[in-house]
């Protein structure tokens, strides 16, 4: 019996290539004297020309995250205990509402340090369900008590031995039962019965549980940790954003703080890890002591009529999280609701090329669609600015010392080793005596211990301690091939794909040398090496997809990485049925590393590495170096649609930046054409608005820069028309300032490979069908982008125009100026001219005057 498998996709065949309130304007008086308005005119055009040439503030485009435009974040201060005193605890959780399953922010100060000893000082996390909005939950309604690996107080018993809780009411017989683990709070899901023992894991188990039992305080007494907040489609037993009131609303879930001091509940002092605080939390006089907070979760599912009809949307994970948001606004006002089916790119491109009666009618790709020509108009419009990034958690001890990682330098080698499974234990562990694999003898043991990785990260002396391999995708996407470009295009780490070892003698693993990584960038990420190493268990191996597996997509890689733990899997032993099975590590030592895209990393708020640009900048994934780099993008074969180029990023640019395109056939009924292009309007329109609410752009998406929702609009109203007019120039991105995108005059549209209609035609399409907004272009559906698409584009759901239309500040300050020129030029001109005016008059009054005389 073998665990060990080949690649399930190495045999797979390469692909073929606002509205503004007018300024009350103060008139002179009919008195001033003529020479004081010539200078004021003097003074108002000089003024003028400064506004026109004074640059705009550096940064500006860089618009305010989430949570500073609408923070939800809460901070409580602890209380005066029986034997502990909190009252200088102070306790933050960094959002609260409009949550979804993601991660949370929860910081402390004013608590007293650990101590060496694994017995004393720490905080304790849990997520709980609840009906009480006063009381908060009880402790039969909390999620804890699931631990791998035994740290103080991580179970759900009240009386261990000896620490009796004075205070303790509710639990006080044993049950009958001879192998009872003693007395216990069960825990009460939302629906279902009561678990029976405090090691019941019907409900949750060490390796699922989002609990976090055991965060010592630092040596000032503050701590910080990243909570997994969950909703009733990871945790069903806690119902978060599903359960609702009577009245429809959605009922509130609780995430619980329990400080732990010095003392057990009854009084006794936790000495060392010898004697530590094993009680619950849930114990009451320990219990007293928690902190609640209130966590408000956006309803799960959307609130699409279940009777509307659908139209099918399909394509890149890089939109899943921003398409979720958008698809509940999407109902309102419209005839159908819009579902959304996340696949590699190259099949939501054949869903166009090649549709079937079901396929979807609006593709979300990367690459555009190139079509023979023969075929109907392909329309492509931008609606999101993502990417991808490695992401991380790199927690470490030595000695008494606990390490977090947070600044981190990957190199495109050290990406290629990665991927290449070129360090010993992406193959093998290093235990048992066993010696090390072929295929990588030789190589340093994990990436810590590599001189390139030290060079780069020399305050990082985690050695062994270290993320074991890279935990990827299983998807073929646009964006793993993207990744490969970038490698590919770098000296180094081409030559180390080709079998060149790096200066300190580290080569490729030799499974890898037969497959030409070098000579077109693929779409997967393949793990070739099949070394299969035995277990205790006689006839059970396992390899390296035992060691990092597969993740299903790089959100479920952004979600392992938050865990740490990817599902490493080596230990085999009768009791697990000779199944291969691994251990979740404790948060303090945790280390995991992979791909994601920006809004997974950003939703579970993971370290990201810097890597470098075109330039050797690293460079981090942030909205103004996204935007950087989209000025800097070539067209593709398809002229208007931008293609990521890595080794076009410089200066500022991260190098792995993409443009999504919503990409859809003019060859469908009138009535889709319709709806799709409702997608396209509200994408580029509110949904570019930053937020946590329904139908805002979530953290990890950078806005889109004016000039391509301009270029969005006018291919939705093509899309509508089912027209597709030529003569067009290709969209070009701009100038290349630090944030913004700059003007793209392209359509951005028509048959693969064929030149764009121009963005100028005229028209007088309306805004799409079962839109609520105002006629007219509005900031939430592009102020001139509605213009230039030829008629009326309202956004859809909008009805008034807001600051927060996702429009850069630079936008607005660049529009505003230029209209204050045009005021301050023509109020200038007027006092100029008024006193020659006043002159003329005076004498054209005489003469009419002498006239009529």
């Amino acid at each position: 019996m073998s665990a060990t498998t080949t690649d399930p996709r190495a045999r797979r065949p390469k692909e073929k290539k606002p509205f503004m309130r007018g300024a009350r304007v103060r008139m002179p008086g009919p008195t001033a004297p003529a020479g004081r308005r010539v200078m004021a005119g003097v003074g108002a055009l000089t003024a003028a020309l400064v506004l026109a040439v004074l640059p705009i503030p550096p940064g500006g485009d860089t618009p305010a995250s989430a949570a500073e435009q609408q923070s939800s974040a809460v901070t409580k201060t602890g209380k005066k205990g029986a034997y502990d005193d909190f009252s200088q605890l102070k306790v933050t959780v960094s959002q609260t509402k409009d949550l979804r399953g993601q991660a949370v922010k929860v910081s402390w100060t004013g608590a007293t340090p650990a101590t060496t000893e694994k017995a004393q000082n720490f905080m304790q996390l849990m997520q709980c369900w609840g009906d009480d909005p006063d009381a908060g939950p009880s402790r039969e309604q909390c999620e804890f008590g699931a631990t791998v690996t035994y740290t103080p107080g991580s179970t759900r018993m009240l009386q261990p031995t000896t620490d009796n809780d004075p205070a303790e009411g509710d639990y006080e017989g044993l049950p009958d039962e001879p192998m009872s683990s003693g007395k216990f709070v069960p825990f009460r899901p939302v629906s279902g019965a009561a678990t029976t023992d405090a090691y019941d894991y019907t409900y949750f188990t060490g390796g699922d549980t989002n609990t976090l039992a055991w965060l010592p305080n630092d040596s000032e007494g503050s701590g910080e940790a990243s909570f997994e907040v969950r909703t009733s489609v990871e945790s069903p037993h806690l119902g978060c954003g599903a359960r609702r009131d009577a009245a429809g609303a959605v009922q509130p879930c609780w995430l619980v703080a329990v400080p732990r001091g010095e003392h057990n509940p009854d009084g006794r002092a936790a000495q060392s890890s010898a004697d530590p605080q094993a009680a619950s939390p849930l114990s009451r006089t320990i219990w007293d002591q928690r902190l609640v907070f209130r966590l408000d979760f956006l309803p799960v599912g959307d609130n699409c009529a279940a009777d509307m009809p659908e139209r099918r949307t399909i394509g890149s994970e890089l939109v899943t999280d921003a398409m979720t948001s958008w698809q509940s606004k999407l109902c309102v006002g419209g005839t159908h609701r819009f579902t959304f089916t996340q696949a590699g790119e190259e099949s939501a491109r054949s869903a166009i090329t090649a549709p079937t009666d079901t396929s979807p009618g609006l593709a979300f790709t990367v690459d555009p669609v190139e079509s023979d020509g023969d075929g109907a108009p392909v329309v492509h419009a931008p609606v999101a600015v993502s990417g991808l990034t490695i992401g991380f958690l790199w927690n470490y001890e030595s000695g008494t010392d606990s390490h977090h990682v947070s600044r981190l330098r990957l190199n495109q080698r050290l990406l290629a080793k990665l991927l290449t499974e070129s360090y010993v234990e992406n193959v093998r562990m290093s235990i048992f005596g066993q010696p090390e694999p072929d295929t990588v003898a030789g190589n340093p043991v994990r990436i810590a211990a590599d001189p390139e990785f030290l060079r780069l990260n020399p305050e990082i002396t985690a050695g062994r301690e270290a993320p074991n391999g890279l935990v990827v995708g299983l998807e073929n996407s646009d964006t793993a091939r993207l990744l490969w470009r970038y490698i590919i295009q770098n000296d180094d780490a081409r030559a180390f794909l080709e079998g060149k070892p790096d200066p300190w003698g580290m080569h490729l693993n030799t499974s890898y040398e037969e497959l030409d990584l070098t000579e077109e960038p693929f779409d997967y990420y393949p793990k070739s090496d099949a070394t299969a190493t035995p277990t205790q268990c006689e006839g059970v191996n396992y390899g390296s997809q035992d060691l990092v597996p597969y993740a299903n997509d790089m959100h479920s890689a952004a979600l392992k990485i938050r865990r740490g733990y990817s599902g490493l899997a080596f230990i085999c032993n009768a009791t697990t049925q000779f199944a291969l099975s691994g251990t979740r590590p404790e948060l303090n030592n945790a280390h995991e590393i992979g791909i994601a895209d920006t809004a997974s990393a950003e939703r579970y708020l993971l370290d990201v590495a810097a890597l470098p640009n075109a330039d050797g900048t690293f460079v981090k994934p942030t909205t103004a170096t996204m935007l950087k780099a989209v000025t800097q993008m070539p067209d593709s074969a398809v002229p208007g649609v931008k293609a990521p180029d890595p080794a076009k990023a410089r200066g500022s640019a991260y190098p792995l930046t993409s443009v999504v395109y919503a990409a859809a056939s003019t060859d469908q009924s009138a009535d889709a054409r319709t709806d799709y292009a409702r997608v396209i309007r509200y994408a580029a329109g509110d949904g570019q608005t930053p937020g946590t609410a329904p139908g805002e752009l979530p953290a990890g998406y950078a806005p889109l820069p004016q000039g391509l929702r301009t270029q969005a609009l006018t291919a939705a109203t093509a899309l509508e028309k089912g027209v597709v007019a030529e003569g067009g120039t290709s969209a070009d991105g701009g100038s290349s300032g630090e944030g913004d995108g700059g003007t793209t005059s392209g359509g951005g549209y028509g048959t693969g490979g064929t030149k764009p209609a121009s963005s100028g035609s005229t028209g007088g399409a309306t805004g799409a069908s079962g839109s609520t907004g105002t006629s007219g272009a509005s900031a939430a559906s592009g102020a001139s982008g509605a213009a230039a698409a030829g008629g009326t584009a309202a956004a859809v759901g909008a009805t008034t125009a807001t600051a927060g239309s996702g429009t850069t500040p630079s936008e607005l300050l660049g529009a505003v100026r230029w209209v204050l020129l045009g005021v301050l030029v023509l109020g200038g001109a007027a006092s100029l001219s008024g006193p020659l005016l006043l002159r003329l008059s005076t004498r054209r009054g005489g003469t009419e005057a002498a006239g009529v005389r």
